[in-house]
């Protein structure tokens, strides 16, 4: 068995007629586990089919609720106006493969 399959057996079960983005949803859950912490995984993504179902959603409007959820993920416990971490890396890594590291001495 395989996720979509558990999520056809799932929406059986529950008595629902339900198209699932997993990824759209496990993507948000994945942000919200190491941005905010690891509980506000599966309560975000039970909110945002709370959501969803409150507003008869179709698959853009779930797509832009998931968004507005992942930007407050994504910005959790930053400053106002502070910088991205992630997004605003444009650093090349330099090509050192010429170099002899051999005697390179290494910190543990």
């Amino acid at each position: 068995m395989n996720l979509h399959d558990w999520i056809d057996e799932l929406c059986d079960v529950l008595d629902i007629d339900a198209e699932i983005d997993e990824a759209l949803v496990l993507d948000l859950a994945r942000t919200c586990a190491h941005s905010v912490e690891r509980p506000a995984a599966p309560v975000t993504t039970y909110l945002l089919g709370l959501a969803a179902g409150s507003k008869d959603a179709d698959p853009e409007e779930i797509e832009r609720l998931a968004g507005r959820a992942q930007a407050l993920a994504e910005g959790w416990d930053r400053p106002d106006g502070a910088p991205d971490p992630v997004a605003d890396v444009e650093t090349e890594i330099p090509d050192d493969s010429t170099v002899d590291h051999s005697a390179d001495a290494f910190e543990a």
